[in-house]
């Protein structure tokens, strides 16, 4: 079973969806932390590594062979909770960003301040000291949109903000929710969103490794195995989540 960490609960049927295009058969159990975010965000994503921790934990002790973290704000703190779980943990955005460090030029765009950096970060540490030149664009206002149930707004000012761009070889889609932007452009850049890929190396690794065998960070390659023919989903939706109040 692949658990996969939430921050919203619109996460829930995007990846049941890829699951089911490109995976199925693999069982996932979707935990959904709406508070974390509001958490990390008030006080950084160190702030609730207690918290990640405690949740994760409790999905593998319930059955949980691998988690994919699908927040980019806390996926750094997700990945590094890996190595006490004992199963591999991975950050949805990890592939994204290797594709991108290979690219040269990098425009990372985000709805959320929180995420930007975290981000950038990540394609450097993908980068391993090959050059890239990485910028940051945050989408004032669409983030307020996405809240409030806009989702057509929200995409077209993402899509809008990626448009905008010049002198760029990739442009990173930073955060899950912003992925069917892509679809809404026309620059000529590459434009990486990450559910797609985050979902596959996960799917890799819970298949390819036995339920004990931590994965480092960045290790994101695994062997796949064929699927049941039947599909498994179950959502836990928590209010509040160990470690400290919402």
């Amino acid at each position: 079973m692949l658990a996969l960490l939430h921050t919203s609960p619109l996460h829930v049927p995007v990846f049941d969806g890829l699951r089911d295009a490109g995976h199925p058969g693999l069982a996932l159990r979707h935990l959904v932390h709406e508070d974390l975010l509001g958490r990390a965000r008030s006080a950084g994503p160190d702030a609730v590594a207690g918290a990640v921790g405690a949740v994760l934990a409790r999905a593998v002790a319930e059955g949980a062979t691998a988690v994919l973290c699908t927040c980019s704000t806390l996926g750094a703190v997700a990945e590094a909770a890996g190595p006490a779980l004992g199963v591999p943990v991975l950050r949805v955005d990890r592939p994204m960003a290797r594709a991108a460090a290979a690219a040269g030029r990098v425009v990372v765009i985000a709805a959320l301040e929180s995420t930007l950096e975290p981000t950038a970060a990540l394609v450097r540490e993908e980068a391993a000291g090959r050059p890239v030149a990485l910028r940051t664009v945050l989408v004032a206002g669409a983030w307020e949109r996405f809240e409030a149930g806009d989702r057509d707004g929200f995409l077209d000012a993402v899509a809008t903000a990626v448009d905008a761009v010049t002198g760029a070889d990739a442009i990173v889609l930073a955060q899950a929710s912003m992925a069917d932007a892509a679809d809404r452009t026309t620059t000529s850049a590459v434009v990486l969103a990450s559910p797609r890929s985050g979902l596959a190396a996960a799917a890799a690794l819970g298949r390819g490794r036995p339920a004990g065998g931590h994965v480092p960070r960045g290790t994101t390659r695994g062997v796949h195995a064929r699927g049941h023919a039947h599909r498994e989903t179950s959502v836990t939706h928590d209010t509040g989540s160990p470690g400290g109040p919402a």
